[in-house]
């Protein structure tokens, strides 16, 4: 009875992930508190290991169903994701000159049920899927304040062949 493919591991015995990380990249599940009238969880409470830059401007975005946002990143600023409802693929692409983890490719699932906070370290690429069929809202803290006149921003498209990942492979079939 050899059939099928062997299992492998995704996770250690205390669910470690066992995928590849890109340095700089942190993430966080945030205290959920539930009770008989509902839920709250802590976005920010105040300085500790993970905010240790200061919060100096927030905003929401949203990213419809199945559609996706990205390739982008930052020449300054560092991205400080915070889900807030649905669910998104977030793919990470680190392309820094000089890292030690260039080339490196990080797929995250940010999640209600799981991990809700992740900061992207300036000069990592990142797109944003959202393969439900409800809309995913996020709140972003950069450590910089949006720049009208000269945006923080460079953009590749979501296909472009100088992105080591297919996102196509990682899509259902709708």
């Amino acid at each position: 009875m050899a059939r099928g493919e062997q299992d492998v591991a995704t996770v250690t015995r205390d669910g470690t992930s066992l995928a590849p990380t890109i340095d700089g990249v942190r993430t966080r599940s945030t205290p959920l508190h539930v009770d008989h009238r509902g839920t709250v969880f802590e976005i920010f409470e105040g300085e500790n290991e993970f905010w240790t830059d200061p919060v100096v401007y927030c905003y929401q975005f949203s990213v419809a169903p199945r559609q996706m946002k990205g390739w982008g990143q930052h020449e300054r600023k560092i991205d400080r994701y915070t889900i807030i409802a649905g669910e998104v693929h977030l793919f990470l692409w680190d392309d820094r000159e000089g890292s030690s983890t260039r080339g490196v490719v990080q797929k995250l699932v940010l999640s209600e049920r799981a991990v809700r906070q992740v900061i992207i370290p300036t000069g990592v690429w990142h797109i944003s899927v959202n393969l439900g069929t409800d809309e995913a809202r996020l709140v972003n803290f950069p450590t910089e304040v949006y720049h009208h006149s000269a945006p923080d921003r460079r953009l590749l498209a979501w296909d472009d062949p100088a992105v080591p990942v297919d996102i196509r492979a990682h899509l259902p079939a709708f």
